[in-house]
């Protein structure tokens, strides 16, 4: 079914079509795919199998008289005492004084509305005289807005399926419905739309969720493979004996998953297609030695690599910790910032084009104009998201399609992988090096500061340093909670023999710098800062994370925090500070006293908060799924992605009439002609 206009529908004339369009109903099929948000369930309850503020559907006898009060002209309060079985309850209607009349005593009355299990009483929004008598006993509701009734959209979908639904197309073929048990796509979509019993409302659910998911898929799966063939690479050839050497002569083993990652990078280094791989790793994981392993098997085959990363101290970060393992095996690092000017600047650049340096590190400063590279082999972008896709692009286009590696220390969950990045491949160091320390983690109320702070200055005193955490620069009238500027100056009059820096978003990026430089060197003993030193820098020194309001963050951005400290050989603590009233706050607390696990949390922080919060719904890369939730419906997404993964590498897909729809689907969505996915 294509394109059919709303207006052949019986009953819906031009000024009702532009209201329907509001809704972005415009042909039939938007109608048909335009689904309830829930459902309004009528079936008769027996109370005690019914919850406390559970909505509920009875059946019962007057038993006393109505009483009848008034707050206003127009607001008024009718309670009536109704026998359902045998239970007694108090039926409470609210403005609708015109029933005292007509209520009488063994009158026998329908009432839906919120069961209050305390107080045996029912909050009737909807009643009537007589017995249940709908003809469905679940009723969809959706949503609308303007003149458009919940009513009118129900009445639309009944004329639409007798006048339509021998049209309706099952993209899905015979065979792959029979291997998973799902129903038609007629039934599915009538099911939703008029439900006879929750189980039938589930197997469509069911059948559409993985039809939703297998679509989104087979997008990915075809522009990941379109991609991959049209975007050849230089195969660059990679010495297994030159790495194995390297990784001999490392000063640590490799723990077994990040050889693995390593294999995984190496392949995609010397296969003839460019690399689109995301490598994600928990803060501490050692992605920048496998990075390394990388950077010095691309040098060694005659090729440059570059990483770009989004601060200038994190830049002389990696620059020192490179220098420090590729120098011995004659492999020249130089670094690239902002603060390398004039003569110094132009000397580098020089090099660069003739080849004489291997690998170079820098924040966007690697991605001018005048930056040219000989033979650019391979990029690494660390902190990948702090770049816009623009920057990214840049940098590819430095050298003849040069493999890609994306870095992040933010555990991004299985399910939300497969989503966001579904057009990348994945890696993952899911282990952590032996003999790391893991961080002692407590959760306190704010009357307990006091105690926290006294902890904090016995670390000071044997010559540590504590970051401390608030959640906003600083006071808001909106939110109590901590801020910033007020914390440090209570601070500054607390520990008095010791410095205390103060760090937040507002200040340049130059002055960031200058103090996280400040810290790293010792210069001041306590920083105070907002989230801002969420990811990245190096202090082994810093014992202490302590985070006021903690039950403003995530699960993950309390990790990535958390994971600021514990760099050195000492015994790190993080302190939660927060008075969590919520039962879903007071669990996050909990969690992060009890996991250290970034990817566990994560997938906590995933189900406690949603998918948008947990990427920022605005740049989230997320697609708006009508049914599927990627949280709950994880299997399905998994199956999903095989499947489509599995039917764009077969021939069958590309030939066979049983998929003439779905190819028809990846047509229209413009993938086949290599436009952007969104």
């Amino acid at each position: 079914m294509t394109g059919i206009n709303i207006t052949e529908i019986k009953g819906i004339g031009p000024e009702t079509a532009r209201d329907l369009e509001a809704l972005g109903i415009k042909t039939v099929e938007d109608l048909f795919e335009y689904l309830p948000y829930r459902y309004e369930n009528y079936e008769l309850r027996d109370l005690e199998t019914v919850k406390h503020d559970e909505k509920i559907t009875v059946e019962g006898k007057v038993h006393s008289e109505p009483s009848l009060r008034y707050f206003s002209k127009k607001k008024s309060r009718l309670t009536v005492r109704v026998f359902v079985d045998r239970f007694l309850v108090t039926a409470v209607i609210f403005n609708r004084p015109y029933l005292k009349k007509q209520l009488k005593i063994g009158d026998v009355i329908t009432l839906t509305g919120k069961w209050d299990q305390h107080r045996a009483t029912i909050a009737a929004t909807e009643f009537k005289k007589g017995r249940q008598q709908r003809s469905s006993l679940i009723e969809p509701v959706y949503p609308v807005k303007g003149k458009v009734t919940v009513k009118q959209v129900r009445k639309f979908m009944v004329t639409a399926f007798q006048q339509f639904s021998s049209l309706i197309i099952d993209p899905l073929p015979q065979a792959l419905r029979e291997r998973y048990r799902l129903v038609d796509r007629v039934s599915a979509l009538k099911a939703l739309h008029f439900p006879l019993n929750y189980n039938q409302l589930k197997q469509a659910r069911r059948r559409m969720v993985y039809e939703e998911l297998l679509l989104f898929q087979l997008r990915m799966q075809a522009f990941k493979m379109m991609k991959r063939e049209n975007e050849k690479s230089t195969a660059i050839p990679i010495s297994q004996e030159d790495v194995d050497y390297f990784v001999e002569h490392l000063p640590f083993p490799l723990t077994q998953a990040q050889k693995r990652v390593t294999n995984e990078i190496l392949a995609d280094i010397s296969s003839p297609f460019r690399m689109n791989r995301l490598l994600q790793g928990d803060v501490g994981s050692g992605k920048t030695v496998v990075a390394a392993i990388n950077l010095y098997a691309v040098a060694r085959a005659g090729f440059q690599g570059a990483m770009m990363v989004p601060t200038e101290i994190l830049a002389e970060q990696h620059a020192e910790s490179l220098q420090e393992l590729l120098a011995p095996h004659d492999i020249v690092v130089s670094l690239l910032t902002s603060s390398v000017k004039g003569k110094r600047r132009q000397e580098l650049l020089t090099r660069l084009e003739a080849g004489e340096i291997d690998i170079l590190i820098g924040t966007h400063a690697v991605i001018q104009e005048d930056v040219i590279f000989k033979r650019l082999g391979l990029v690494i972008t660390d902190e990948q998201h702090r770049f816009g896709v623009e920057q990214r692009r840049t940098l590819r286009t430095k050298g003849d399609n040069p493999d890609v590696l994306y870095m992040t220390a933010t555990p991004i969950p299985r399910t939300l992988a497969i989503s966001a990045f579904g057009d990348m491949d994945i890696s993952t160091i899911d282990e952590l090096p032996k003999g790391r320390k893991s961080i002692e983690t407590y959760w306190i109320k704010h009357d307990m500061l006091n105690r926290a702070l006294a902890f904090v200055e016995k670390e000071l005193k044997k010559g540590r340093q504590a970051y401390v955490i608030c959640p906003l620069i600083e006071e808001s009238e909106q939110l109590d909670v901590q801020n910033a500027i007020d914390v440090h100056a209570q601070l500054q009059h607390y520990f008095k023999n010791f410095r205390v820096g103060l760090m937040h978003g507002r200040l340049s990026a130059q002055e960031k710098d200058d103090i996280m430089a400040g810290f790293k060197e010792n210069r001041f003993q306590v920083l105070v800062s907002t989230t801002v030193v969420e990811v990245g820098v190096n202090v082994p020194n810093a014992t202490i994370m302590l985070i006021y309001d903690a039950q403003r963050f995530g699960l993950a951005q309390l990790h990535q925090l958390r994971g600021r400290v514990g760099r050195g050989d000492e015994q790190s603590y993080c302190i939660l500070i927060a008075d969590a009233k919520s039962e879903v706050s007071q669990e996050r607390m909990r969690i992060m006293t009890e996991t250290a696990d970034g990817f566990k949390l994560s997938e906590y922080d995933l189900e406690l908060r949603g998918p948008g919060d947990f990427f920022g719904q605005k740049q989230s890369g997320l697609p708006d799924f009508k049914l599927a939730d990627v949280v709950h419906d994880y299997r399905i997404l998994d199956t999903a992605r095989d499947d489509a993964s599995a039917m764009v590498r077969s021939k069958a897909f590309w030939k066979d009439d049983a998929y003439k729809h779905l190819r028809q689907f990846l047509a229209e969505s413009g993938v086949l002609n290599k436009e952007r996915l969104d």
